[in-house]
């Protein structure tokens, strides 16, 4: 067995086993081709000897070339699966992986932006797109992310098969787990509004957000408009379309959602992910007290 059977068969696990997104398949790939590259293993009984100390060697060297705590936890998370799924793969009865302590991260909260801004947001991506329908798909899937909730891969798997947009629609997210969102109306005419004016065809299985020459729409082009319609309002660089998705969330509580609900919308697994709202929903509520408060902007206490 080469190198390179090794990362095929990495690579198909983590795609068709574990169901991870495009995203992490190529992340996890990278680390376990440098981890290979670096230790000289050509398969898995060999892999599956790799110890702590191999790790953080591997970890300081990462380190040494630039990356941040946030990429090095990545990178070390990336390598423990590996060497776990390795020592599978050889037939250890035991497949935990080397205990080796990461960078302590400090959480930052999510930055949400107001309903007045994600308008704001949505038009003028609209409207600067390079073509109509450019600008009616940016829009639809703006509006899907802040409307639905969804985040951007969500957005971007659904395929013709979910068209017409119904109140609701199942989607499948971060390990294949399913949920059912709300679908606005609003949300539902732009997506069908798109849909009218795409000039490809939108069969069952084909997706049905598109990029300029026919091919499914790629996130960058996503970012690369709402960054530009940022800057063009004043916004914040944490605008982003992910920050849609994190107002849709901090605004759902701030409109007296339960946690339980905000939680099976989002999909998280875990009702820890959706609590750092309550935190969020409260920062947002001290920043309008201070804006709006007399007493801090410095008036004059009323008679």
């Amino acid at each position: 067995m080469s190198a390179a059977d090794l990362l095929a068969d990495w690579r198909d696990h983590l795609a068709r086993d574990r169901r991870r997104s495009p995203h992490t398949v190529r992340a996890y790939l990278a680390a376990a081709q440098r981890l290979i590259a670096a230790t000289d293993r050509a398969d898995w009984p060999s892999v599956a000897a790799i110890e702590a100390q191999d790790l953080r060697a591997q970890l300081a060297h990462r380190r040494a070339e630039g990356i941040g705590n946030a990429s090095a936890a990545r990178e070390l998370s990336a390598l423990k699966a590996f060497v776990t799924y390795a020592r599978g793969r050889a037939g250890h009865a035991d497949t935990a992986p080397p205990r080796v302590r990461g960078p302590r991260l400090r959480k930052g909260l999510p930055r949400p932006i107001t309903p007045d801004e994600v308008g704001n947001l949505a038009e003028l991506v609209a409207a600067d797109a390079a073509e109509p329908w450019i600008g009616a798909r940016d829009h639809a899937v703006l509006l899907l992310l802040y409307g639905a909730g969804l985040r951007i891969a969500e957005a971007l798997s659904l395929t013709g098969a979910d068209l017409p947009l119904g109140e609701t629609l199942t989607v499948t997210g971060k390990g294949g787990k399913q949920r059912v969102v709300p679908i606005l109306p609003v949300v539902r005419e732009a997506v069908a509004d798109y849909a009218r004016q795409c000039p490809w065809p939108l069969a069952k299985a084909d997706p049905i957000f598109r990029g300029a020459k026919g091919g499914p729409l790629n996130q960058g082009m996503v970012q690369k408009a709402v960054a530009r319609a940022r800057r063009e309002l004043g916004l914040p660089a944490t605008a982003t379309p992910h920050a849609l998705r994190h107002s849709f969330a901090t605004h759902l509580l701030g409109a007296g959602a339960d946690l339980r609900s905000l939680q099976e919308l989002l999909g998280h697994v875990s009702l820890g992910s959706t609590q750092i709202y309550t935190k969020v929903d409260a920062v947002t509520l001290l920043d309008t007290y201070r804006a709006a408060h007399p007493r801090e902007r410095g008036d004059p206490a009323p008679d």
